[in-house]
């Protein structure tokens, strides 16, 4: 689950698996798999790198070393 926020300051999860799209016109806009659509306050650059954040928590993308390669690679 990733952390975002409403434009009203609320914050809320989102399970990031059912992100489909995330789009910026000039608010983002993240659109789900279900078709729910989220006006959010956070970037599409921010909502990316949390994305990317839970699914190297949930090892989907593998864990990294320090230097951004694979752990067996040093």
């Amino acid at each position: 689950m990733i952390n975002v926020t409403k434009l009203n300051g609320k914050s809320f999860y989102i399970n990031a698996i059912y992100i489909e799209t995330v789009e910026s016109h000039p608010d983002t806009i993240i659109s789900l798999t279900n078709g729910k659509k989220y006006i959010v306050a956070e970037t599409e650059e921010e909502i990316v790198q949390s994305m990317i954040g839970f699914y190297r928590a949930i090892n989907i993308l593998g864990l990294t070393n320090d230097k951004g390669g694979a752990l067996d690679e040093e």
